[in-house]
């Protein structure tokens, strides 16, 4: 390297490393606005029911919302490099704010789920160009600190989300807890549009027949499962003609993946072992997460009395150990590696979901929430290290790409694994609302988030070594605005 060039590039790191903290923190808020919908709404879910009906239709909150998020995060994960990663965080939160203010003022529960839809797809947007930008800007070493950084934020949001979702269904009304994005909204936007990235982008094409067949597919199999033995009998015709229906999307899906230019979700990624095990234990968390958020406050404020706020309060300690875990992963898989770091978060996960079934006959809301401690303990130790090894195999022309298919595998365990825990769960209850039936009907569903562990164990143990030393170097490519220019 010519005498001359050195100077240039020490400029460029040394501007860049000034930056990285007001990035950070930009990357912060914005996760934040997911952080916090992820937690609020679970306590306000019985009021939601109380005040617009359909409760056999309320999964629907979740599972509309991560089916939008997954099917738009391929294509996002495409844009990235297109239009850039500023661009598209922008958008994700002008579409956020849009689907919260209409959240807020739904007159209906199918209202109200259209409008989860919108916030999804705001929603896919932001996180998986956040967490490409960190995976930009910081080495796979400086990533263990950045994350606890980033992790501090589902802290932060596991104690003031449920909390603001059991005091605005208590005591104000469960539509504040979707007013509550607005400012957070505006601000994130205002932080974000002062960085400018200096990213080469090219351009890419959007695979429309192979979004159209995903979205579809993952649609039926969604709507079959969650209105089959309800709406229809399992054995009916629109029952088994739904999922048959999804069957053949998802094959022919596959199949205009192989030949299209440009795949809307590329099957490289399945092709590499590491991509592909690192993916389905997102699936994985994805499944364990929302079994959890989505029937562990249901279950004690039914059958364990428990007011919004209790459970609300008790759920926090699931996601106040994701956090505390995944800000210490990092020594652990620069110490270990990791695949012993994945196998220690997923086994310590089982644990906790073992104990939370385990619990459910006594309705307790103190050793529920202990167990959920502990899942969320496993989660934070397994989620964040599997995702980094997967960006870091990869070089920066694919890394969005990697991110967005893991982003979008865990988004898919979610939506689907909250669709099966809803066919269980309304099978079991039969139209019934009492507290026995939803006792029943949780320990049947906990009995499914155990399955959900188990299988993301087992991915773990299938996961090939790596570590941190292995990992591509990271191409930094963000730059701020000067400051008169902002």
């Amino acid at each position: 390297m010519s005498e001359s060039a050195a100077p240039a590039i020490s400029r460029r790191d040394v501007g860049l490393r000034s930056e990285r903290g007001p990035i950070l923190l930009a990357l912060m808020l914005s996760t934040g606005l997911i952080a916090i919908d992820s937690t609020i709404l679970a306590t306000a879910v019985p009021s939601i029911v109380h005040d617009l009906g359909g409760f056999a239709s309320f999964p629907w909150l979740f599972s509309v919302y991560l089916l939008a998020q997954a099917v738009s995060v391929p294509i996002y994960a495409k844009l990235i490099d297109t239009v850039g990663r500023k661009p598209l965080l922008l958008f994700g939160i002008a579409m956020f704010l849009l689907g919260s203010i209409l959240c807020g003022f739904a007159p209906s529960m199918l209202l109200l789920i259209l409008f989860r839809a919108v916030q999804g797809l705001g929603a896919g947007a932001i996180m998986p160009t956040s967490i490409t930008v960190a995976g930009d800007i910081y080495t796979v070493a400086e990533r263990a600190k950045a994350q606890g950084y980033l992790a501090s934020v589902w802290a932060i949001s596991s104690v003031v989300g449920p909390t603001l979702g059991g005091v605005f269904s208590q005591f104000v009304s469960w539509r504040w807890i979707f007013f509550v994005n607005v400012p957070l909204c505006i601000v994130a936007a205002v932080l974000v549009r002062r960085y400018e990235e200096s990213a080469q982008r090219t351009r890419r094409r959007v695979d429309v027949p192979g979004a159209l067949l995903l979205t579809g597919g993952l649609t039926a199999l969604l709507l079959g499962l969650l209105q089959g033995g309800q709406a229809w009998a399992w054995n009916s015709v629109p029952g088994v003609g739904l999922l048959v229906l999804a069957g053949v999307l998802l094959v022919a899906f596959v199949l205009v993946e192989r030949r299209a230019a440009e795949p809307v979700l590329p099957l490289w990624v399945f092709s590499r072992r590491l991509l592909l095990t690192t993916g389905l234990i997102s699936a994985g968390v994805g499944a364990l997460i929302l079994g959890l958020t989505s029937y562990v406050p249901n279950f004690l404020e039914s059958a364990a009395g428990a007011t919004p706020l209790e459970s609300g309060l008790a759920l926090a300690l699931l996601t106040i150990g994701w956090p505390i875990a995944a800000s210490n992963a990092g020594r652990l898989y620069l110490r270990l590696g990791f695949r012993p770091t994945a196998l220690i978060g997923s086994t310590v996960a089982l644990v906790g979901a073992i104990g939370v079934l385990l619990v459910t006959p006594l309705a307790s809301i103190w050793l529920t929430g202990v167990a959920c401690l502990v899942v969320g303990l496993g989660l934070g130790t397994v989620a964040t290290p599997t995702l980094i090894a997967g960006q870091s195999s990869v070089g920066f022309a694919e890394r969005g790409v990697v991110t967005g298919s893991n982003t979008f595998l865990r988004s898919v365990g979610s939506a689907v694994g909250v669709a099966v825990f809803g066919a269980v769960a309304n099978g079991v209850l039969g139209g019934r609302t009492d507290a026995a039936s939803v006792s029943s009907a949780s320990t049947g569903v906990f009995i499914g988030v155990v399955v959900a562990g188990v299988l993301t164990l087992v991915a773990a143990a299938f996961m090939p070594s790596f570590r941190a030393e292995h990992a591509a170097a990271p191409e930094a490519r963000v730059e701020p605005v000067a400051p008169e220019a902002a």
